[in-house]
């Protein structure tokens, strides 16, 4: 009876739970201006809204350990998915907190980096493109991509493309929300597929 009971334990935690159901937006609290569901593809667009702050699609349920995995599309502009972050309170769909980022910028994009919105920003890496540089040579361009991210316990780990970005080890934060970042700026668009987590 006990391997049976642990069997079923370890097939509950491995089982991918998607967090995106590819018809709509059931599940997530986000403007919808800005974000679509089309053909099966998560899209955020500020092409017709102008941004004057950072904007969230932000998932309602909150998550502690898991692995989180993404295909991430990024036409251009700067996105991000934020994990164990917090609403902020007010207007408009904000949050703070830990984000695995990705940006195009020539060479100072941001694929691969771990950020804190809205609180330490890049240094909470060993340099402020720790993770670009080695995403650099992996990441494609204008394509999809796939960002994992690990959380277990203070240690949090980064992947693209199947290949460890960055690795921090951090107290502030042990669980929150999962959200997925519009930047303000010039119009940007960026898209997803895929989403899924395993607790």
């Amino acid at each position: 009876m006990k391997l049976i009971r642990a069997l079923a334990i370890l097939a509950a935690t491995c089982h991918a739970e998607s967090l995106f159901n590819g018809r709509n937006l059931d599940g997530w609290d986000g403007d919808p201006a800005l974000w679509r569901v089309e053909n099966g593809i998560l899209i955020g667009d500020t092409s017709a809204k102008t941004l004057a702050a950072n904007t969230f699609l932000i998932l309602k349920k909150p998550y502690t350990d898991f692995h989180l995995t993404a295909e991430v599309k990024l036409r251009n502009g700067n996105s991000g998915i934020q994990f164990r972050s917090e609403r902020a309170p007010g207007e408009g769909w904000i949050v703070t907190g830990y984000q695995a980022d990705f940006s195009e910028d020539g060479d100072r994009s941001a694929w691969g980096n771990f950020y804190e919105e809205k609180g330490r920003g890049r240094n909470l890496m060993k340099t402020t493109d720790e993770g670009w540089r080695i995403a650099k040579p992996i990441y494609k361009q204008h394509d999809w991509n796939t960002v994992e991210i690990i959380a277990r316990g203070p240690r949090m780990e980064l992947k693209l493309n199947g290949t460890t970005t960055v690795v921090v080890t951090d107290e502030k934060s042990k669980t929150g929300v999962i959200a997925l970042q519009l930047h303000r700026g010039p119009a940007m668009r960026v898209e997803f597929r895929k989403i899924e987590v395993r607790k």
